[in-house]
């Protein structure tokens, strides 16, 4: 059985924004760079577990409201 890698898709950005708030607030929020909020806007990125959290709990959001994974890819 082969396993794909799958893709991770999120809402950082619209959440972001209705939250008014910059990429490098987001990420003193969370620990993180503001390049990683952009890599992760980007979706060229996909957080830890831990970041995706973090990110979640900012806004106030269940992870998969913020996080979604297709195996597809």
């Amino acid at each position: 059985m082969t396993v794909g890698r799958g893709r991770v898709t999120n809402n950082v950005r619209r959440l972001r924004e209705a939250a008014v708030m910059t990429q490098a607030e987001l990420g003193e929020r969370v620990g993180a760079t503001r390049q990683t909020i952009i890599a992760i806007e980007a979706e060229k990125y996909a957080p830890s577990l831990e970041l995706a959290f973090k990110q979640a709990r900012v806004f106030k959001r269940p992870v998969d409201d913020v996080f979604q994974f297709s195996a597809d890819g």
